[in-house]
């Protein structure tokens, strides 16, 4: 069983309606793929959901949540996830009125463990999903930082973004051996430089192994972590998002990962 999942946030605007939903895991599939994540899908039935991946013979291995239904209605999201066979929930972001400044922070990690405390009792993990702007400095801790060391690792996992590490001015492997056995989940997505006005380059999202990114220290990095799954995720292609899903998936499977 391969470990490699596409997170479906890379073709949302392929996913919005149960027949484009359908075709697209036909072709998720047939690029190699065993395991999706769910994200940014249009108002299909949970039950339809799980019976197409079904019928395409893939897995749900995690999800991206809004914080409004975590808070709202946990009851729908842990019987959703129940239906799913996933057990695995995650955020895609904090919400911005939290990133102001320190407090936010620390009022959002208050939030995250109770949230965390709900989903585990229904044995679901909740993972948290970093851009860059969790880099910002508070004296000498980053934000990102704030929220490992003030969340309970019972109830809160990190879902780490390699890219967005990078783009922060972190280090991903350093990242990663932090959170060791506390990552179920990571994004992989490489950066690479374009040319921009004035030389200086512009960094840009690219496809696995399309980068400058150590992938293979990467990898290695989380095997040590004991990462369950990795999912592929691009926010923005430049071509075809089926087509940049299929590189980085060719370009794992040559690097090691199964």
């Amino acid at each position: 069983m391969t470990q490699i999942a596409a997170q479906l946030y890379t073709i949302r605007d392929h996913i919005k309606t149960r027949a484009d939903f359908e075709a697209s895991m036909k072709k998720i599939r047939a690029i190699g793929y065993r395991a999706v994540q769910i994200s940014a899908i249009g108002d299909i039935p949970d039950a339809m959901v799980k019976r197409i991946v079904d019928d395409n013979g893939l897995t749900i291995c995690n999800t991206h949540v809004a914080v409004a239904d975590l808070l709202n209605q946990p009851e729908r999201v842990i019987a959703q996830h129940q239906l799913w066979d996933c057990r695995h929930v995650a955020i895609g972001s904090m919400p911005p009125e939290f990133r102001g400044d320190e407090d936010g922070f620390q009022r959002f990690a208050a939030i995250a463990n109770s949230i965390g405390e709900t989903l585990a009792a229904a044995d679901l993990t909740f993972s948290y999903h970093n851009h860059s702007f969790e880099f910002v400095k508070f004296g000498e801790r980053a934000g990102l930082a704030l929220l490992l060391e003030e969340t309970d690792p019972r109830y809160v996992q990190m879902e780490l973004d390699t890219y967005w590490i990078q783009h922060g001015g972190g280090d991903p492997v350093a990242w990663i051996q932090r959170v060791q056995g506390r990552m179920p989940v990571v994004h992989l997505k490489d950066m690479v430089m374009l040319p921009s006005a004035g030389g200086r380059g512009q960094q840009a999202m690219a496809e696995v192994g399309a980068g400058n990114m150590n992938f293979p220290a990467i990898l290695a990095a989380c095997e040590r972590a004991g990462v369950e799954w990795y999912a592929v995720e691009q926010d923005f292609c430049a071509g075809d998002p089926f087509d940049s899903l299929a590189i980085s998936y060719k370009n794992l499977l040559s690097l090691g990962l199964q």
